[in-house]
């Protein structure tokens, strides 16, 4: 078996009709009859194969989108909670305490508590990270899954989903014909990759945001870490995952550098700093997460409606 998943399907022949008894087994008187049908064509099974396989690669689309979305919220809620920790944390020397200002080793309790704080934020930012570059090689996993292979064998005609068939002149877009009503097979990899684009981008943004926001802790001590580097991995396995999503560069090792869309990008490593970060800049980091800048919401709804439009059906 190849390295590549695929999914094999029997499409004629699936369903054997009981051996008759010895009664009911008579010659035919006439000869001449005409002989039993063959089999459909490959063409006329290929059609339904491929609607069944872009309606299930469509919905993993969808399901991959919306885990995305769950750990991209949840990923903003750790860092603004990890940043007011921070903060908290840094300005605590000089803080008002008010009534509890005579209190011995309030300060000190205080910043232990933050501290815990932070590293339980800074735990959670992670996960999320994680979760959304396993969302994003989902949807890139299902984006490469959309062609439909025919494959002949003497019993029955057998449908492969992969992303290197074993025929290289079966091209699987059915001839580029309409597989519902209107759209063929390239059409919806062409919409599909547009919508994982978008992700792509942004995840590689985020990880930006994530390096930063990891490497507080680091800084905070006047030292420096893996997590605070471009360069390093941010999770054990992390660079592994990126490369699989084709978002790691073949000739340097290292992740591409993150950009806006239409914009060139930069060098993140030119962005690293041994100082502490300020307020100002802090709030910019988690209004950019917010902001999704490299996502288009309403053009992904335009996306998955045209493609529900098209199938007759509701993902």
């Amino acid at each position: 078996m190849n390295s590549y998943n695929f999914v094999i399907l029997t499409l004629s022949g699936a369903m054997e009709t009981p051996l008759s008894s010895s009664k009911e087994r008579q010659p035919n008187p006439n000869p001449s009859s005409p002989c039993p049908s063959p089999n459909p064509s490959p063409s006329r099974l290929w059609r339904p194969a491929a609607q069944r396989n872009l309606r299930n690669q469509w919905s993993k689309l969808l399901s991959s989108k919306n885990r995305w979305l769950s750990a991209a919220s949840q990923g903003r809620s750790h860092a603004t909670s990890l940043v007011n920790a921070h903060l908290s944390r840094r300005y605590m020397p000089d803080m008002d305490l008010g009534a509890l200002r005579d209190m011995p080793g309030i300060r000190q309790k205080a910043s232990e508590k933050l501290s815990q704080k932070q590293e339980v934020c800074r735990r959670g930012l992670l996960s999320s990270y994680e979760d959304m570059v396993s969302s994003v090689s989902h949807m890139v996993k299902a984006s490469n899954l959309m062609r439909c292979f025919l494959k002949d064998s003497a019993v029955s005609h057998l449908v492969q989903f992969c992303d290197h068939p074993e025929d290289i002149n079966d091209p699987g877009d059915g001839g580029g014909f309409p597989v519902f009503s209107f759209l063929s097979v390239p059409n919806f990899e062409k919409l599909a990759q547009e919508l994982v684009e978008m992700f792509m981008l942004e995840l590689n943004l985020k990880r930006l945001l994530v390096v930063e926001l990891l490497s507080i802790t680091c800084k905070e001590s006047g030292g420096r870490s893996n997590s605070s580097s471009w360069s390093y991995e941010v999770y054990p396995g992390e660079f592994d995952d990126l490369r699989t999503n084709s978002m790691l560069s073949e000739e340097s090792c290292k992740p591409h550098p993150p950009r806006i869309k239409d914009w060139p990008s930069g060098d993140p490593v030119t962005w690293q700093a041994n100082q502490l970060p300020s307020r100002e800049v802090l709030q910019v980091y988690l209004t950019t997460w917010l902001a999704d800048v490299n996502i288009d919401i309403n053009r992904i709804d335009d996306i998955f409606g045209m493609v529900e439009e098209e199938m007759q059906v509701k993902l």
